[in-house]
């Protein structure tokens, strides 16, 4: 198995099986007889080239009953998973198993990939459970179709897209971290808001961020949270599309609600009645709420797009749940009065100098690694010395939202200037700082 870059777009940090994409001229290939071992001539050209650019080995093939060394002597399709419907883009992904007559030195190709390896099924099985690997669903079934007969020459992906039905989808890329897909009222591009489960056995389970957007998915994640158990329901903080409905929830399951003061105190000031008759929690910076294989959950506050805003990281920092912190999908906006940009950038910094193996936001997948939150200050950095030449040059702000923002919806201009205007804020408190 391959790591994949954790600077690539998908998947990024992820264990994998070589492979790759069905490029336009793999459709080109012609079947040969005795050397495709039966298998569609595109998919079996596309797996060939892939390994090829991936590992650095050029295949050879035994003729039907002559071994030869270096060679692949059979190849199976054992399965084709399809990605869910709740997935941005959706795709096939063949499952081929080829038995080799020898084990060949690989080359990685390493602008994809940044590890590699040989081990067996249990082994890599052994490992995610430590928590030590990101896998992707299907990858996943693969390892355990195999970790349970390593002769398997068929993969079930039937049920790999989680609970369907009557419950909601649930995501575990990494061992002991449940991330349900709950359809939210949040800003598009988005649809869903990852709702999280954590917690050892015997410790306080986590249900983080439930906030569906009706009362039918409020009723289906009822479903799936309670199959899969929680003690606590705790809000990161107070924006609707984390805590809609979380009240709801809360009454309907006699569970207590956990956040930060000041995410109380904005919660109710929307909406006063929200903990009428509920058990009420807080949560501060450096607080144990949890823990996860067998290592203490702490709390880590990180305001700047929103000042109540909470993180959740294991002691051992595999892996920190970092809210709105960053987007797998879209943009972080700071907006006044609960956004603060030197905040945000204090909190950037934190979770970046804590280094977890891992970063779930709250839109999006895992990603491993902190590459994507040095990417989102770095860009920050950029943004905010692009608004200071043109504040210099005396451009208004309608004037900046016109050139920074040509190829932006006209729906999220409003945030793109929230973003502008507190970046100039951040800028002269900077500026009176160093006065």
């Amino acid at each position: 198995m391959v790591r994949r870059h954790r600077e690539l777009s998908a998947f990024p940090g992820y264990q994998a099986f070589p492979g790759g994409k069905v490029d336009v001229p793999d459709a080109d290939h012609v079947y040969q007889p005795g050397t495709h071992f039966d298998q569609s001539p595109r998919l079996f050209r596309a797996l060939m080239r892939e390994l090829e650019e991936e590992l650095g080995v050029r295949w050879s093939f035994a003729a039907p009953g002559v071994p030869r060394d270096h060679c692949i002597e059979r190849c199976i399709l054992m399965g084709t998973a399809l990605t869910p419907p709740h997935s941005v883009m959706r795709f096939n992904t063949h499952f081929f198993r080829l038995d080799l007559s020898e084990r060949p030195t690989f080359t990685l190709e390493t602008r994809e990939h940044d590890s590699g390896g040989w081990a067996t099924p249990q082994l890599w099985m052994e490992r995610y459970r430590q928590g030590e690997i990101l896998l992707a669903p299907p990858t996943l079934m693969a390892l355990r179709a195999l970790a349970a007969d390593p002769a398997a020459e068929t993969i079930p992906f039937d049920d790999f897209r989680g609970e369907v039905g009557d419950g909601v989808p649930v995501l575990e890329a990494q061992y002991g971290v449940k991330m349900l897909m709950v359809r939210s009222n949040t800003i598009p591009p988005a649809q869903f808001t990852n709702c999280f489960l954590i917690g050892d056995a015997g410790a306080s389970r986590l249900l983080i961020d439930p906030s569906p957007r009706n009362d039918e998915e409020l009723k289906r994640l009822r479903h799936t949270a309670d199959r899969l158990g929680f003690d606590e329901i705790f809000i990161t903080h107070h924006h609707p599309d984390h805590q809609q409905l979380a009240d709801a929830l809360a009454r309907a399951t006699g569970k207590p609600i956990g956040m930060s003061a000041d995410t109380q105190a904005r919660i109710r000031a929307r909406s006063p009645r929200f903990f009428d008759g509920l058990d009420l929690r807080t949560h501060a910076d450096g607080d144990v709420v949890s823990s996860w294989n067998g290592h203490p959950v702490r709390v880590m506050a990180v305001p700047g797009h929103d000042e109540g805003q909470l993180a959740l990281m294991p002691d051992n920092r595999a892996w920190c749940i970092v809210s709105d912190l960053i987007q797998g999908i879209g943009t972080v906006v700071i907006s006044a009065p609960e956004g603060d940009m030197r905040k945000y950038f204090a909190s950037l910094e934190r979770v970046i100098a804590a280094q977890p193996a891992v970063i779930y936001p709250s839109h999006g997948i895992g990603l491993g690694g902190t590459y994507y939150l040095e990417q989102t200050l770095r860009h920050r950095r950029l943004r905010e010395a692009q608004i200071k030449q043109l504040a210099d040059a005396g451009r208004s702000i309608d004037d900046m939202l016109a050139e920074i923002y040509r190829e932006v919806d006209a729906f999220l201009l409003p945030l793109a200037r929230a973003n502008i205007e507190s970046h100039l804020r951040k800028l002269r408190e900077d500026a009176a700082t160093a006065a």
